[in-house]
């Protein structure tokens, strides 16, 4: 019986060594004797014992932390870099064949290829363009580790931070151009509030002059409308009287005594001149046989009165 267990345990321990289990994200290389002998998919894979050795590789993207570093720029300022570095394995045969240790292998070649771009670049530059600076290193980083069967595909600068005297003079300046900027914007909306309200009278002194020229203007025409409906009103009244004392066949002796009551209300005016007519001596005639012909009928009326009395 003691036999039988130490085989069962042996067993047991053939199986655990010879079956692997391969997980999706991952692939194997099978090394036999110390020589590469094949490429495992994932998976329950079956290995000789004390023959093969079986390295799973990762395929999984991954992302790298390049320490802080200093880094000088073009004006000889030098500021403090960190990034990080985002890469997938393509090819496990070449990341486990071709180089010892890829992370490490990253991070150096990060931080030289971060000196030779910074270092093209002036404070200015290196603080404003981080995406011109990612997208050069991810092309000679992903370049550079094509051979190690690796694709970069981000590069990111997490920060970039100048020295601190660096840092005030910016503030300083920043601040200064904010100030200039706003005491433009002001002088801008003064000059242009002034245009405006300058703008503003000229058109309302138009407008308003347009108006009192319009309002005389109808005044005008209101006058001009009047003075010649009454003129006309006036003539249609003369054409009518004149054809009223035409149509009616008036005497001489009639015109006359309506010329007097004329004359009579013109005497009762408090006016101070003296109208004589044209006609004076025509006139008179006229009065005196009216006087005339006034006393005959009088004396007639007597007679016939003590004719009736007798």
């Amino acid at each position: 019986m003691f036999y039988y267990g130490i085989i069962a345990l042996f067993l047991l321990f053939l199986a655990s060594t010879s079956l692997k289990i391969i997980r999706p994200y991952e692939k194997g290389l099978i090394e036999r004797l110390g020589k590469f002998h094949r490429e495992a998919q994932p998976g329950l894979q079956f290995i000789i014992p004390f023959l093969d050795r079986l390295i799973k590789v990762d395929m999984r993207e991954r992302v790298i932390d390049v320490p802080p570093q200093e880094v000088i720029t073009k004006d000889n300022v030098i500021v403090t870099v960190d990034a990080v570095i985002y890469y997938e394995v393509t090819e496990s045969f070449r990341v486990i064949y071709n180089v010892n240790n890829f992370e490490i292998a990253a991070i150096k070649l990060a931080q030289t290829n971060l000196r030779n771009v910074i270092g093209e670049l002036e404070l200015d530059q290196t603080l404003t363009s981080r995406e011109m600076i990612n997208t050069r290193l991810r092309e000679v980083l992903d370049e550079a580790t094509d051979k190690w069967g690796v694709k970069v595909t981000r590069v990111e600068i997490k920060k970039i931070d100048p020295p601190n005297d660096i840092m005030e003079a910016m503030s300083k300046q920043m601040k200064a151009e904010r100030m200039k900027r706003a005491a433009v914007l002001e002088a801008e909306g003064y000059k242009q509030a002034a245009i405006l309200r300058a703008e503003g009278d000229k058109r309302s002194a138009i407008l308003k002059a347009e108006g009192q020229a319009e309002s005389v203007k109808r005044v005008a025409e209101a006058q001009k409308y009047k003075y010649e409906v009454e003129a006309k009103g006036q003539a249609q009244a003369i054409i009518n009287v004149f054809n009223a004392i035409h149509e009616g066949k008036p005497t001489k002796d009639l015109l006359t005594v309506k010329y007097l009551e004329a004359l009579k209300d013109i005497a009762n005016g408090n006016a101070s001149k003296l109208f004589i007519p044209y006609d004076v001596v025509g006139v008179l005639g006229s009065v005196a046989t009216i006087f005339e012909a006034k006393a005959d009928i009088e004396n007639k009326n007597q007679n016939i009165k003590g004719n009736r009395e007798e």
